[in-house]
C-alpha cells in the first residue's frame, strides 16, 4: 500500500469535530449555520491578499468584506448585501488562507444567495443568464440529444454575438463541444461494470462535462479503476451544485444535493467509496453539502467522497505500479494545479505521480488561479478580470518546457486552451495511457 495520506483540511468537515453550537450567518436563513470559527476574524486581511479578484480589480472589495464584515452589520443593523458579492468568484482560496479558519466561502455562498433572492430582479437578464450557466445540466442534454447541430451553432459568430448582446455571455470565449457519445451512453452500451467485487467498490460522481462534453476522462477513470480490480458503480446523479453556489442559487444546488446525496449514501451502503473525477465536483460534495445542507447522510456522503486520483494514492502502490512505465502520444505537460485542488490539499499529487513515467514530466506553473473560476469567467463582466487574473499561469505556460498543458478542473482546462492555444488533457488520461494503454482495443471496452 502506498504511504501516502489522506490530506487533512482543517476547513473540510470529518468526523473527528467537536460538537458546537450553530452560529447564523443571517436571522431569517435558518439552515444556513456556519461552522466553527465564524465569529474569531480579527481583521489581519490575509484573504485579501490571497484573492485572485481583489489583487487585479480595486474595485472589489475582498473575501473580508464579503463575509465577516458583512455579516457584523446584518447584525448590527438592516443592512442589505452589498452588490459586490456577485463579484466574488467562488475559488475559495481565502479559507485556506485565513489564519482563524473563519468560514469565508460559507458566508460568502449565504450572502450571495440572500443577495439573488433579495435584492436582484427575477426579470432582470443578470438573474436569467446566471441561472442558465448554473443549471448547465438542465439544457445540456437538450444539446447532447443533437450534438453536431448543436457544436456547428453555438460555434457560429452570430451565435456568441447574440449570447453577448441578449444573455451577457462572453463573445471571445469558444463554446465547449458536446461529444457524440455522452459518458453515461457509452456507460450502457457497454453493459456497465466489467469487474465485480464486493471488496472493491467505488461509486464514481462523474459530474455533468465528463458526461456531456469529455467522456474521455470519465472513461479513462473506468479503465484505470478496473486495472486496479474496482467494480464501478454510477449512480444516478444531478449536478455537484458548484455553478449553483457561486451564482447564489442555493435551492437550486438544494434540489440537486436532495438527487444526490441519497443516492451517493445508498452506494456507500453497499460498500462503496465516492470518487470524483473534477475537483470542484468532490470539493463540492465534501465540504459545501455539510456546510449548508443539513438533511440525513449528507455528512456521510462527505466523509466518504475522495479524488479519483487521490483515492488510488491512498488505497493502491499507485507509485509502484507507475514505475517506470511509458506512455505514447504525450510530451512535457504544462500543469496547473486548480484552486479547489489546492483547498482539499491535492495540488502536488500530479506532478509527484507523473515524474514516475519514463519520458514526460509534468511542470508546476504556480499556485496562481486560473481566472475562469466556472462560470464566472464567461460572464460579459468578468471576461478582463479572468483574463487579468489568469496572465500569470498563462506567463508560467508559455515559460514551462512543454506545448501541451494538464488539469483535473474542466473550466480551468477552458481557460488555459483558451489563454494558450494548447492542447490540455485531464491527470487520469495519462494515467490510463500508463496503465492500461489507449483502451481503444475494442469498441466496448
Amino acid at each position: 500500500m502506498s504511504d501516502a495520506q489522506r490530506p487533512t483540511d482543517d476547513h473540510v468537515p470529518g468526523a473527528d469535530e467537536e460538537e458546537f453550537e450553530p452560529i447564523q450567518v443571517f436571522p431569517e436563513a435558518e439552515d444556513m449555520d456556519l461552522r466553527p470559527g465564524a465569529d474569531n476574524c480579527y481583521k489581519c486581511s490575509t484573504c485579501d491578499t490571497e484573492c485572485p479578484v481583489a489583487e487585479v480589480d480595486d474595485e472589489f472589495p475582498g473575501p473580508k468584506f464579503q463575509g465577516p464584515e458583512q455579516w457584523r452589520l446584518k447584525r448590527q443593523e438592516d443592512h442589505d448585501i452589498d452588490e459586490s458579492v456577485m463579484k466574488c468568484s467562488n475559488c475559495m482560496r481565502c479559507d485556506g488562507a485565513c489564519p482563524s479558519e473563519v468560514p469565508l466561502s460559507q458566508m460568502h455562498n449565504t450572502a450571495r444567495a440572500e443577495y439573488v433572492e433579495q435584492n436582484m430582479s427575477k426579470f432582470s437578464r443578470e438573474y436569467w443568464r446566471n441561472r442558465m450557466l448554473a443549471n448547465y445540466r438542465r439544457l445540456a442534454p437538450l444539446a447532447a440529444m443533437f450534438p453536431r447541430t448543436a457544436n456547428f451553432v453555438t460555434g457560429l459568430s452570430v451565435t456568441k454575438w447574440l449570447g453577448e448582446k441578449v444573455m451577457g455571455i462572453t463573445s471571445e470565449r469558444e463554446f465547449p463541444e458536446f461529444a457524440t457519445e455522452t459518458f453515461r451512453e457509452w456507460w450502457a452500451k457497454r453493459g456497465g461494470a466489467k469487474v465485480e467485487n464486493p471488496d472493491k467498490r467505488v461509486a464514481y460522481f462523474h459530474g455533468c462535462y465528463a458526461n456531456y462534453n469529455t467522456p474521455e476522462v470519465a472513461k479513462a477513470l473506468v479503465r484505470v479503476y478496473e486495472q486496479f480490480g474496482y467494480e464501478i458503480m454510477v449512480p444516478d446523479q444531478h449536478c455537484s451544485g458548484t455553478p449553483m453556489f457561486a451564482n447564489g442559487m442555493l435551492e437550486d444546488a438544494r434540489h440537486a444535493a436532495e438527487t444526490n446525496v441519497p443516492e451517493l449514501a445508498a452506494a456507500i451502503d453497499e460498500g462503496a467509496d465516492i470518487v470524483a473525477s473534477c475537483s470542484s465536483c468532490s470539493m463540492s460534495l465534501r465540504q459545501e453539502y455539510p456546510e449548508l445542507f443539513d438533511f440525513e447522510d449528507t455528512e456521510r456522503v462527505a466523509e466518504n467522497t475522495w479524488d479519483a486520483v487521490e483515492y488510488l494514492r491512498v488505497h493502491e502502490d499507485l507509485e509502484a505500479a507507475l514505475e517506470g512505465t511509458e506512455v505514447e502520444g504525450f510530451d512535457d505537460f504544462a500543469y496547473h494545479a486548480p484552486c479547489h485542488a489546492r483547498n482539499q490539499g491535492l495540488d502536488g499529487q500530479t506532478v509527484e505521480l507523473l515524474s514516475l513515467i519514463e519520458g514526460i514530466e509534468a511542470h508546476d506553473v504556480g499556485d496562481s488561479c486560473s481566472g475562469i473560476s466556472g462560470t464566472y469567467g464567461w460572464k460579459e463582466e468578468n471576461y478582463e478580470t479572468s483574463m487579468k487574473i489568469g496572465e500569470e499561469m498563462f506567463e508560467h505556460m508559455d515559460a514551462a518546457d512543454a506545448e501541451q498543458g494538464l488539469t483535473e478542473c474542466p473550466t480551468c482546462s477552458m481557460q488555459m486552451e483558451h489563454g494558450t492555444g494548447y492542447e490540455i488533457t485531464h491527470t487520469l488520461e495519462v494515467l490510463e495511457a500508463a496503465l492500461v494503454g489507449d483502451g481503444t482495443t475494442t469498441a466496448q471496452s
